[in-house]
């Protein structure tokens, strides 16, 4: 009986916090003040071979015990992130930014020791509703069928991710020095693209708040951020690391995205730690956690899915290509979720995964899932998204429980 009690309070003291967790943040990083982590070097870093606990301190000092640490819980995960995987993604005084409209296009300048880096992006109103008006950003583009966006006031805007670092696919060393980001930062030259990318999404956030929504129409409570396969770990890694996004939707991001490092480690042709871009990734990352030495990462890539909590996460899966390491998202997602189960809100967050269509053209069996998640977090309809988990080709044959400890 005692146990039970405990049980039941715990379950109502969780419902209850659950209806005051926020959906979005008006602050990129609501944890950026608080105490770093200590950044051990490979060689002082314990092998962990089953995946990292996202709320345990990153001292192994205990668990957090309450919603108000998970700010600095979370920044310790993304200081680890970006130490070890993809650079310092630097943050921007508003003073350096300045923004306008220019017709229907955005532009944002920003300003660092006299250097000036210009964005824009075009924004495309919807033709219903009224503004201000949700908007989804593309990274590199929208991959969703143009159908789960008609009859929705929502605009949408492509951010192109070029104007800040350039592409790579396995093509070697590229000159760096020409990136936009570079000529900012040329300290931080050694970075991933991923943190040059996700540095580039906020500075267009930042703008959009910088005008207001009487000029540029958008409310800025609700943005999502959507990608597909290399564009879809970007869009995984902008909404990670700024929580001013409401809603991500990471569609097929494969390796490096949502799959953890260590379960692809152990697959056959898959996209892993050692057979990955180095363009997008610290050269340093496959250098210190290389083959085995992946068990030495203090953390794991459902820790980045996790950076977006409490806001919501949809992430798409497409088995069709062995490459994209599903198997292991599965598994990652699923240890990610356990953040949201614990205070509550486990409807903010889904998977799905389904086989039968090409790379980045979502099923049909699709579209209402990610609908549901569009309407309530970007439209704030009262649509169920529980229980969104889509994925019977892993459901009871993979063996989650080696991989996750409670």
């Amino acid at each position: 009986m005692k146990n039970y009690l405990i049980g039941l309070l715990s379950f109502i003291s969780a419902a209850a916090s659950a209806q005051q967790l926020p959906l979005v943040y008006n602050v990129e990083n609501t944890g950026a003040s608080t105490p770093k982590p200590i950044l051990p070097e490979r060689d002082k870093l314990p092998v962990v071979k089953t995946l990292t606990d996202p709320l345990e301190w990153s001292d192994g000092s205990g668990r957090i015990s309450n919603f108000s640490e998970w700010s600095h819980r979370r920044n310790e995960i993304a200081t680890e992130i970006q130490h070890y995987e993809i650079g310092t993604k630097p943050a921007v005084d508003r003073k350096d930014v300045a923004a306008k409209m220019d017709g229907d296009t955005l532009m944002v300048t920003i300003t660092v020791d006299g250097k000036q880096l210009t964005l824009k992006a075009l924004i495309e109103y919807p033709t219903v509703g009224e503004a201000p008006y949700a908007l989804m950003i593309g990274t590199s583009h929208i991959s969703l069928p143009g159908e789960v966006f008609e009859g929705r006031p929502i605009a949408r805007l492509t951010y192109n991710e070029r104007q800040v670092n350039g592409y790579s696919q396995f093509r070697g060393n590229l000159d760096k020095t020409s990136y936009g980001f570079v000529k900012l930062y040329p300290d931080l030259i050694d970075n991933g693209a991923y943190s040059m990318w996700a540095w580039g999404l906020s500075r267009i956030i930042d703008g959009l708040e910088l005008l207001g929504e009487k000029v540029t129409k958008i409310d800025t409570k609700h943005i999502g951020v959507t990608g597909c396969s290399y564009a879809g770990k970007m869009a995984l890694f902008c909404g990670a690391f700024d929580e001013r996004v409401a809603l991500t939707i990471a569609q097929e991001p494969g390796g490096g995205g949502a799959a953890a490092w260590r379960v692809s480690h152990t697959l056959n042709g898959v996209e892993d730690l050692d057979k990955t871009d180095y363009h997008w990734f610290k050269e340093s990352l496959r250098e210190n956690f290389h083959g085995d030495s992946v068990y030495q990462l203090p953390y794991d890539h459902h820790e980045l899915c996790a950076m977006v909590f409490p806001r919501a996460l949809l992430v798409l899966g497409n088995t069709d290509y062995q490459w994209l390491a599903d198997e292991s998202a599965y598994v990652s997602v699923n240890a990610a979720a356990k953040v949201w189960e614990t205070f509550g809100v486990a409807d903010r967050i889904g998977l799905s995964i389904i086989g039968g269509h090409p790379h980045c053209q979502l099923h049909k069996d699709q579209y209402d899932e990610v609908m549901r998640f569009i309407d309530k977090f970007l439209l704030d309809k009262n649509v169920d998204t529980s229980n969104t988990w889509k994925a019977e080709m892993f459901k009871d044959k993979v063996d989650i429980e080696k991989w996750i400890t409670e």
